[in-house]
């Protein structure tokens, strides 16, 4: 196990998560971040999000997680499906929703929950294409299958 595994095991192994996720798709493109330390391959491509805090709201979090992880401020749209991620220790519940760039450049960020560490390594917009044309492990299951807001 790696130290970026160690890391986000640490912080959210062992119990289950309900995160919040955002589909946002400009020029039939999908904005995705690749984080270190998750998938079986050692890496994931993932749409934005992460886990809500206690009392705080699904558009609240996603704009909290927008920001943190893009620096781009979004405007939440409706809610478009649910997946649950399990790659034991890790388990979640996700819920995507429609976002919309409202302002901001966009940048790497950072995920709090494991500071110490830098494991959100790039941000991209992918096209289907692109996606299909590399290893399936090195990405977010939603984005392989009828879920996909691509297709």
């Amino acid at each position: 196990m790696d130290k970026y595994q160690q890391h986000i095991h640490k912080a959210f192994g062992g119990k289950l998560r309900i995160r919040i996720c955002g589909i946002l798709i400009e020029n039939n493109k999908i904005l995705l971040i690749k984080h270190k330390g998750v998938g079986e391959k050692g890496y994931l491509w993932s749409p934005p999000g992460g886990g809500a805090a206690y009392g705080e709201s699904t558009e609240d979090t996603l704009k909290r997680e927008f920001l943190e992880e893009t620096a781009l401020h979004i405007d939440v749209g409706k809610f478009l499906f649910f997946h649950e991620y399990i790659n034991l220790p890790l388990h979640a519940i996700e819920l995507f929703f429609e976002v919309r760039r409202a302002k901001g450049k966009l940048s790497k960020g950072i995920e709090p929950e494991v500071a110490t560490i830098d494991i959100i390594e790039d941000i991209a917009f992918k096209s289907l294409e692109e996606i299909k044309k590399d290893d399936p492990a090195y990405y977010h299951a939603t984005l392989l299958n009828s879920t996909c807001p691509l297709t």
